[in-house]
């Protein structure tokens, strides 16, 4: 299965179409046992996501492989390699793991900070270690990696990519990790939800782009499909993609997806678009 189960809801408020707020220790419960007896075997959550983690140990994660991110390092961190490994293990000991599937930089760009020139070195010992299997970036544009790329050589990348999100597709970086066997996951394949909500739930401010809306109104309504159904096929129909996160609000939500998982369609290239203040919700605020 190639659906992770992403758990920022777990920790915080998270989402534009997000109506149910964040999701309680229970629910959270029965999402991922749920999850697990489809064959869903990956959580992604971070440092940053609130009460995500703790929300996560104190279920127990047995039997998944969990991803985590080191959030963005502040100024006084003090000692590098110390501030690091408190970190992680933190993380290990909230969520109840020996060892983590992934540790990933929230702000990879910091690897190139004159005082943070030994931060690689520091994650590839926790690799030696034992206590990270795999390290890598999380990245918001696909032009992060033109800076880290010919220093520093990530086990797994997690990106943005949907219906109208193809940066990573078009910038050539999907092909070229693919290539160099780096493990490629995505994530923001509904676009914080917004791909999901029709005209009337819609924020005004989002009317920029009526002609794109009408257009993928009419595509869903002549091939018959939801947008869920689209969205999620759309993210798991290239084979180079080894998982493709979303994040629920709710069971009912989470079983929608598993349901759609293996519909595959074709989607016309008009819905590819370069718009950054669409495509980087860091941006909605201020439209």
């Amino acid at each position: 299965m190639k659906i992770a189960l992403g758990t920022v809801q777990f920790g915080i408020n998270y989402g534009i179409a997000n109506t149910n707020g964040q999701v309680d220790k229970l629910g959270a419960k029965g999402i991922l046992a749920h999850a697990m007896s489809y064959g869903v075997d990956t959580i992604d959550t971070a440092i940053a996501y609130g009460s995500s983690e703790q929300c996560l140990g104190e279920i127990g994660v047995d039997g998944y492989q969990v991803i985590t991110k080191l959030p963005e390092i502040p100024d006084d961190y003090g000692n590098l390699r110390i501030w690091v490994e408190r970190h992680v293990k933190e993380s290990l000991n909230t969520l109840g793991v020996k060892t983590l599937s992934g540790l990933l930089l929230h702000r990879p760009n910091q690897l190139l900070d004159s005082d943070k020139k030994d931060l690689w070195s520091i994650l590839l010992q926790l690799k030696s270690d034992g206590l990270v299997k795999k390290i890598g970036f999380s990245i918001y544009t696909p032009d992060e990696l033109d800076k880290l790329w010919d220093s520093f050589q990530p086990d797994l990348v997690q990106a943005p990519y949907n219906i109208l999100d193809r940066r990573l597709e078009t910038s050539g970086w999907l092909q070229r990790m693919s290539e160099a066997n780096v493990e490629i996951h995505i994530r923001s394949i509904f676009l914080q939800g917004l791909l999901l909500m029709n005209k009337d739930s819609r924020p005004e401010k989002f009317n920029k782009w009526l002609t794109l809306w009408s257009d993928w109104e009419n595509w869903l309504r002549e091939n018959n499909s939801t947008p869920v159904q689209a969205a999620v096929s759309f993210a798991l129909s290239d084979d180079r993609i080894s998982r493709v996160v979303v994040g629920v609000d709710s069971l009912n939500q989470f079983k929608d997806i598993i349901a759609v998982a293996n519909n595959i369609s074709q989607f016309p290239e008009s819905f590819h678009i370069t718009d950054t203040r669409l495509l980087n919700p860091s941006e909605w605020s201020s439209l």
